[in-house]
Order: structure tokens, then C-alpha cells, then sequence
């Protein structure tokens, strides 16, 4: 027995439907081999804090309370009146919704914060470059920047194998990028060597 066309074109219509909503889903362009993504077809999600960021801390009215922190180690920035606050993982809009409730806490009345990334946490290069190392993380920097930043490939590098391994959501992911992918704070940089 033969399906009948309506079948078919319901069929289609609804494998149709079932692609379009799948794509309105985060996808990422170059997916780990431990399924997380490093780079999103569809943007960048917000910067998240982490170790080594510097932050300048506002609190309008309230003078002794202004000025710049780093997130230590554990993840943590000490204010006073608060004493320490999770800045780990938070973007800067959290952090600052996380200190405004803190200082409501018997400190401050109506307390307005504001928080900036003074500098990022630095990014590392590794391999087959010709000076590896840490380097300052700067706005809008590409693997083809940080290269050039460590002084270009070295004589034996392949430049076609380029492995990035990035912290998000507090999971380690690894995996090859092309040479225009973006880089984010804390990222490391492995230029593989080539063999012939």
C-alpha cells in the first residue's frame, strides 16, 4: 500500500518544523569532544568572572566603598561592611546584584552599584610559537592575534592544528578552533607541531 501525497507533505511539513526549532536552540559552531561548546553560532554569552579579573567597584554615595578588587584564587572579592563576595562565574551585572543585596543587609538603605572589568585575566600560549607564555588578554583578540602577540609560528608549527581549552560553567573544554575564532579571557593556546 502506497501513502497517499497529503501523507507525505505532513510529513515533510513537520520534519520541517522540527529543523526550524532546533535551530532556534544554542548550537554551538565548533563543539568539544566533551560536548560544550567554544564558540556559539548565535553570540557570545555574558563575560564571566573568574581568578586573576580586575574589577572597579562603584557604590554612588558611599565614597570608602569605591575602588578596584581582584578576584582572588577561590574565586572571591573582600569589600568592606561585606567582607568576602562569590564573584567566580557571575558576569559584572551579577556581581553587582549580589553586592546591592548584601549591603541592604543593615548597611545601606537604597545602595545603586555598578561594577566595570578594569583588566581581564590573561590568556596562554603554548607550543609551537616562538616566545609561549601568558600574555595580556586585549578586547577582540583572534588565535591569529594571540600568534602574533608570541611572535609569530615557529619553523615546525602546523598551522592548521590549533587547539584552544576554555572555562565555562565551571567545566573544561578542549578542543580545535580556526585560526579567526575568537579567544576569551583565561583561554590556552596549544600550536601543534607538524610532522613533515
Amino acid at each position: 500500500m502506497r501513502p497517499s501525497r497529503v501523507t507525505i507533505i505532513v510529513i515533510a511539513a513537520l520534519a520541517v518544523a522540527g529543523c526550524a526549532r532546533q535551530q532556534v536552540a544554542y548550537q554551538p559552531a565548533y563543539a568539544m569532544a566533551q560536548g560544550g561548546p567554544l564558540v556559539s553560532a548565535y553570540g557570545e554569552p555574558p563575560y564571566q568572572l573568574d581568578s586573576g579579573d580586575r574589577v572597579r567597584i562603584t557604590v554612588y554615595g558611599q565614597e570608602g566603598l569605591n575602588n578596584s578588587y581582584v578576584v582572588d584564587p577561590s574565586g572571591l572579592i573582600t569589600l568592606p561592611l561585606t567582607g568576602a563576595v562569590q564573584a567566580r562565574g557571575l558576569s559584572k551585572d551579577e556581581l553587582a546584584a549580589s553586592i546591592t543585596a548584601k549591603l541592604k543587609q543593615g548597611y545601606i538603605r537604597e545602595p545603586l552599584v555598578a561594577v566595570e572589568i578594569e583588566t581581564y585575566r590573561p590568556f596562554f600560549i603554548l607550543g609551537e610559537v616562538n616566545a609561549p607564555g601568558q600574555y595580556p588578554y586585549v578586547a577582540n583578540l583572534t588565535i591569529q592575534n594571540a600568534v602574533a602577540i608570541a611572535g609569530g609560528f615557529s619553523p615546525r608549527a602546523d598551522k592548521r592544528r590549533v587547539t584552544v581549552t576554555r572555562m565555562a560553567n565551571g567545566q573544561s573544554f578542549r578542543g580545535p578552533m580556526p585560526m579567526t575564532a575568537p579567544l576569551r579571557p583565561g583561554d590556552t593556546i596549544q600550536i601543534e607541531e607538524r610532522w613533515f
